[in-house]
């Protein structure tokens, strides 16, 4: 994920997490990642039934769940919270060999996901990005019915930090049209969020996706490196957004050289799934209706058509 570790912290003070795995060395394993960061009260199912159960009287902050489970599987098990608990974000944790059906989760609803095998890495960075696309519903101004379109530009430098403020800025204007339940606007959310840290990272630092899956911390620490240096610094992304009753509109650019998007390789097919790479565009395109890229491969527009239009 494109969150640094400690970016929004506050968000993650005294949050609940229930975790659904069937693997008592998994649940383990997961516990002491959570553990391992402040701020966390973790809870556990040892299956898909439990957690039902479980919601019945509690009300997590997000779900982490396994796929693969005896009674309940992930799809059956998200497709229930989505009916009966709604503002619940879940995150799957996939393994290799299970990668169709973690697609066919994120469809039903889920959040985003994790492999397995880089929860160590990837578990935290996750949990903060779902958790900062969420609003309170408490804070959402009355509807406007009579606002037609809000259209607004930006100019961002490469600070992912400042990622999250953005899209909780854009869901608030979001919010004035009633466009939306909250978790579809989550995972618009998510998309953003995507879409814009690509932008920083890939496209102006131009930082290639495959020195994640080798070496994050050295990913990390070559952005830093290159903010400070020209050609890179100086380089800005313009984000805009149109939103109506009808459909959201994002349009996204960079002032780095490009790609070629002919050459994007399918983030559906299973042997891309299990890994970081290409994970950004797996989940904008599985939660916006129309992505589209231009030549250059600099630009990406996104749009988000209402249902009922």
């Amino acid at each position: 994920m494109n969150c640094d570790l400690n970016e929004n912290q506050d968000l993650i003070v005294n949050r609940k997490v229930l975790v659904v795995d069937d693997s008592p060395v998994d649940r383990h394993l997961v516990g002491g990642l959570l553990n391992s960061q402040p701020g966390w009260q973790v809870f556990f199912a040892s299956n898909g039934a439990e957690a039902l159960e479980f919601l019945k009287n509690s009300n997590p902050d997000v779900i982490l769940t396994d796929l693969l489970m005896p009674d309940v599987d992930g799809v059956e098990l998200v497709l229930k919270i989505r009916k009966e608990f709604s503002k619940i974000p879940i995150i799957l944790m996939t393994a290799h060999g299970n990668e169709e059906l973690a697609v066919r989760v994120l469809r039903a609803g889920a959040a985003s996901y994790v492999p397995k095998k880089l929860l160590s890495v990837e578990l935290h960075s996750t949990l903060n990005e779902v958790l900062s696309t969420l609003r309170n519903e408490k804070n959402i101004q009355i509807v406007q019915d009579a606002l037609v379109c809000h259209e607004v530009h930006f100019v961002l430098d490469n600070d992912i930090s400042n990622v999250s403020p953005m899209v909780s800025h854009i869901e608030h204007l979001v919010g004035q049209f009633n466009f939306c339940e909250p978790n579809s606007m989550m995972l618009i959310g998510v998309a953003l969020h995507e879409a814009l840290t690509n932008a920083m990272l890939h496209g102006n630092l131009e930082l290639d996706s495959k020195l994640r899956d080798d070496d994050e911390s050295q990913f990390y620490s070559l952005a830093d490196e290159r903010k400070k240096k020209h050609p890179y610094a100086g380089r800005k992304v313009m984000f805009g957004a149109k939103i109506s009753k009808e459909e959201i509109r994002f349009t996204i650019a960079d002032e780095g050289p490009g790609f070629n998007p002919t050459g994007l390789p399918n983030p559906f097919e299973p042997e891309n799934l299990d890994k970081v790479t290409g994970r950004g565009m797996l989940l904008i395109r599985t939660f916006m209706d129309l992505v589209e890229h231009n030549e250059n491969g600099n630009q990406i527009t996104m749009v988000k058509k209402h249902k009922a239009s």
